[in-house]
């Protein structure tokens, strides 16, 4: 049986839903970590659980070299694509972050997007933190953007429904054993197709000790990609700027 990100990610739906994801964001976010970071031109890139590319392409665009990872066939196809376009130079590689290694040392690894949780039990969660210490070369940075839990326990919103083009998307979202559950359907009014996402929720202490526990040094803890002071209360965001020891 496959896993739900397995199912969700590799359909045609998941495309059509997050087709007109904000760029925005993806600029803004890659934007503060550069300035933040002072990057330079040459530096080795790598994202784990890249999706799309939308910010490994940034990141190459600003002349690093860049190596982006991710399980989904579907989204990878469409960041070649979205690569052969802008006629830049990125590798992608299919794979499960879980598994992955490679031999040469990156100035930089970053994890976005709440791309973080999405298994059953923490060491296979956590071992990107793992993964990211192992590959960064010494004094690497490491960039990891997930959502703050203790925020969105308190502001849930339990039912939304979207209209697109020719489709709509009803989501339902319940917190149920420290994790969040979705329940997605896309109906074009002729058929319905139900996915699902389900996401653990670590407090920011715990993600904090754990990335301490892996050799890092928090650099900076910010609540958005404009680079706002984290706020455990009123922050959307739980995004750390780190550096390996």
């Amino acid at each position: 049986m496959n896993e739900w990100f397995e199912e969700w990610f590799e359909s045609p739906e998941y495309l059509k839903v997050y087709k007109k994801r904000d760029n925005i964001d993806a600029e803004q976010l890659v934007s503060f970590i550069c300035k933040n970071l002072l990057l330079v031109p040459g530096i080795r890139v790598l994202d784990l659980a890249c999706g799309a590319g939308r910010h490994a392409i940034l990141f190459a665009e600003r002349g690093f070299e860049v190596i982006g990872v991710d399980l989904s066939k579907n989204l990878l196809e469409v960041a070649l694509k979205n690569v052969e376009e802008s006629k830049l130079n990125i590798n992608f590689i299919r794979s499960d972050i879980r598994n992955f290694m490679h031999n040469e040392k990156f100035d930089l690894i970053v994890n976005l997007f709440t791309s973080f949780g999405y298994f059953r039990n923490d060491e296979e969660n956590f071992v990107i933190f793992k993964k990211a210490s192992e590959m960064l070369k010494p004094e690497g940075f490491f960039v990891f953007d997930y959502f703050n839990s203790v925020y969105l326990k308190e502001n849930l919103i339990p039912y939304s429904c979207d209209e697109f083009d020719n489709f709509s998307v009803e989501q339902f979202r319940s917190i149920v054993n420290y994790r969040v559950e979705k329940k997605i359907v896309v109906s074009d009014g002729c058929e319905s197709k139900t996915y699902s996402e389900s996401v653990k929720l670590y407090s920011p202490a715990e993600l904090l000790i754990h990335l301490n526990n892996m050799g890092f040094d928090k650099i900076g803890l910010y609540g958005d990609y404009k680079g706002s002071i984290f706020d455990e209360k009123k922050s959307q965001r739980f995004l750390a700027i780190c550096q390996k020891q």
